[in-house]
């Protein structure tokens, strides 16, 4: 049984004993095991997958169903919201560490990796290893693995991209300033516009992938080089699929007049992973697609 009290701040809410992280684990226990079956070609592993892609979705949306109804009846205090807060903030430092793991990871292959493999200093092992390579990049890495290929060039798609997001931005910080003033059109308004961009980048990131497989030869087999690009953008481009959700069902429950000015955590939280997104993606810009 939960736990709490009339009096605000007397209690810390203690929920209800909840299936949900059993089903959770079973379910990511399917999606991992039926994609290792999927890799190894045997064949109930798509059944496997999409039997824990079907309950991932059930239990998100029946866990959060249930932490909306315990917010609306008004058993989070003060401490709740700190908690719900500190939450957040560790779950986007660890979203930080996954993608300086591989920024760090290009650093080291374009800074030291490569220059190495050409010769450059103490370390250098052209002349063991492969004494034709040529340490420039972008890299195939030697003999031109996958075959040539053109790199994505930053003024096109990506620029467009990068004004796409750098504006999602702004209209989310438009939404919240409307929740702030108690402004549900404003709200409204600003969760629609933030979510079209987000669907349009997505859309265009899909529409570059085509055109990099089709015409410039530039895939996952590209050596180091395409392994780098289409992990960093990758898992980019799935992190705001993963927003424009998140914003999808913010914008179902400020419809319903979820939030006000004083309570509403759950659309902050969900802003400042979009912030985030919006940061990483600067990164990538330069780092990737520019320099």
């Amino acid at each position: 049984m939960s736990q709490h009290s009339d009096t605000p701040g007397s209690h810390y809410f203690i929920p209800e004993p909840s299936p949900w992280p059993f089903i959770a684990m079973f379910a990511v226990f399917a999606l991992l095991f039926g994609a290792t079956l999927m890799i190894n070609d045997v064949a109930f592993g798509g059944a496997s997958v999409l039997l824990g892609t079907l309950l991932l979705v059930f239990i998100f949306y029946a866990w959060f169903r249930d932490v909306v109804g315990e917010n609306l009846s008004g058993a989070y205090n003060a401490q709740v919201d700190r908690s719900f807060r500190q939450g957040m903030y560790w779950f986007i430092a660890s979203e930080v560490f996954f993608f300086a793991s591989f920024f760090g990871a290009l650093y080291y292959i374009r800074v030291i990796a490569v220059p190495w493999l050409g010769g450059a200093g103490y370390l250098g092992t052209s002349e063991i290893l492969y004494n034709q390579f040529e340490p420039a990049w972008p890299t195939a890495g030697p003999e031109q693995l996958g075959g040539e290929f053109t790199p994505m060039g930053a003024w096109g798609l990506p620029a467009i991209n990068t004004l796409i997001l750098l504006t999602s931005g702004a209209t989310i910080t438009w939404a919240h300033w409307g929740l702030k003033l108690n402004d549900q059109k404003t709200l409204a308004r600003g969760l629609i516009a933030t979510i079209a961009l987000g669907v349009m980048f997505v859309g265009l990131q899909a529409y570059e992938y085509n055109h990099a497989f089709e015409e410039l030869n530039l895939t996952l087999a590209s050596g180091v080089y395409g392994s780098t690009f289409y992990i960093l953008t990758g898992f980019h481009g799935m992190h705001v699929t993963i927003g424009a959700i998140m914003l999808m069902a913010i914008l179902g429950r400020a419809m319903k007049g979820h939030f006000s000015p004083k309570n509403h955590f759950a659309f902050e939280a969900v802003a400042w992973y979009w912030h985030f997104v919006d940061v990483v993606w600067l990164g990538l810009f330069i780092f990737v697609y520019w320099l």
